[in-house]
């Protein structure tokens, strides 16, 4: 089944054109890399997904139905935006952060129960952070705010994870396991990624498809396609150095064997 499908989306935000003629199409639990730089739509297409923001023309469907008839269930999405903004001081607990995420599932209105309190506890020891629970959330590390993120998204046991830019606050030796725990839980939950990053040098070891975008989709297929000079000149501007990922390359086989 289709999980998300596009069909000559253009988004204009405040008279300007941020994306352009978006087509894709994506099955039901499988892993898309949406790449491109700072300022060239990514957030701006996740959130039109989520139905956030209304496109000037084209067509999405989630399931077959419209994002914002979506969105009112709740517990279709599971949504990482860039930060999820806390004062440091802000006395919330990572294990009541965890909780709303379950609120898209139980209600606003109602009280959580025993089982809500297990997911989360569950989801927080699947990112490797449960003993964190009872942490002050904004005293967290940037990499760990990330993992409890990424746990609230989870627990309200979404078909379709979005995660825009997961990486952010996260060493570079970290991302790889981060990525890792990712392709775990698409795996395990047959659930559908799609997520924004402008690491392009590293996700293609970890998603099934990869899109390239920066105002329009300059390439869409297998991960290692995007690894082009032509494909990042494109997406990029003639001023960027081409490396030679050997290392993520090989990966990429290890990982679809």
């Amino acid at each position: 089944m289709k999980a998300i499908e596009i069909n000559n989306l253009t988004v204009n935000l405040n008279g300007r054109e941020v994306l352009k003629n978006i087509t894709l199409s994506l099955d039901e639990g499988r892993f898309i890399g949406i790449v491109g730089p700072n300022g060239g739509g990514k957030t701006t297409l996740l959130r039109t997904i989520l139905g956030l923001i209304k496109p000037s023309s084209g067509e999405i469907s989630v399931f077959g139905k419209p994002p914002e008839d979506v969105l009112k269930t709740g517990s279709i999405f599971g949504y990482l935006p860039q930060t999820l903004k806390v004062q440091p001081d802000f006395p919330i607990r990572v294990i009541d952060v965890v909780m709303m995420g379950r609120y898209g599932r139980i209600g606003i209105l109602r009280w959580p129960k025993e089982e809500d309190r297990k997911k989360a506890l569950e989801y927080l020891s699947m990112m490797g952070v449960e003993k964190l629970r009872n942490v002050q959330f904004g005293q967290l590390s940037g990499g760990q705010q990330q993992r409890v993120s990424v746990a609230r998204a989870l627990a309200g046991e979404p078909k379709i994870l979005i995660l825009d830019e997961p990486n952010t606050g996260i060493d570079v030796i970290g991302q790889g396991d981060f990525y890792h725990l990712l392709k775990g839980f698409q795996k395990r939950f047959n659930i559908t990624i799609f997520m924004a990053s402008h690491d392009i040098g590293t996700i293609p070891a970890y998603v099934d498809e990869i899109a390239c975008l920066n105002y329009t989709f300059h390439y869409q297929g297998n991960p290692l396609g995007a690894l082009n000079e032509k494909v990042l000149t494109e997406l990029y501007g003639k001023n960027v150095d081409l490396l030679q990922h050997t290392d993520i390359c090989d990966k990429c086989e290890r990982l679809r064997r």
